[in-house]
């Protein structure tokens, strides 16, 4: 009995080691993981505030801080205008909004493709490297904190897909 008792033991002794060190291996490797991921990020940030030359920042002419009378002489008279936002119709596939801030200074630029048609090629706009949602939808947002706003590309899923690209002022 003491026979089988001993093996037990010795069994329960190995048992335990396995799990401790199989539990150190998985905590290891989520913390590498998590690390990597944490580096990646430094470094893509790193890559659009230093690296990356900035390629898409206005849009036919129109550019963030830009006063509602130069924005609307680059692109003529809005379908609906008003103080804080001017909406464009520029084709069945080509719409855009330009929103104002309380100065009448341009902080935002959305502009929509149907189709995509017309729309520039997402790496001139946010580089490589786009984003898939479980739905099928592509994105990407890239933030210049220096130059002090972010651009963002999506494109929907779906039959007609709606390419979005979006300039926006960081709020301080």
């Amino acid at each position: 009995m003491r026979d089988s008792k001993d093996k037990f033991h010795s069994r329960l002794v190995k048992f335990s080691y396995l799990a401790v060190c199989s539990v150190l291996v998985l905590v290891g490797i989520a913390n590498a993981n998590g690390q990597n991921q944490t580096s990646k990020a430094r470094v893509a940030k790193f890559h659009a505030e230093e690296g990356q030359q900035l390629v898409y920042r206005e849009y036919r002419g129109v550019r963030l801080g830009m006063t509602a009378d130069e924005t609307r002489a680059k692109l003529g008279s809005p379908v609906l205008k008003s103080d804080d936002l001017d909406y464009y119709i520029f084709s069945e596939n080509e719409t855009t909004q330009i929103a104002y801030n309380a100065v009448h200074k341009v902080v935002t630029i959305s502009v929509d493709y149907t189709s995509g048609v017309g729309a520039p090629e997402y790496r001139t706009v946010v580089g490589a490297g786009l984003l898939q949602r479980p739905h099928g939808s592509v994105y990407r947002m890239v933030h210049y904190e220096a130059e002090g706003f972010w651009v963002s590309y999506n494109k929907s899923a779906g039959t007609v897909p709606v390419v979005t690209i979006t300039l926006q002022v960081i709020a301080k």
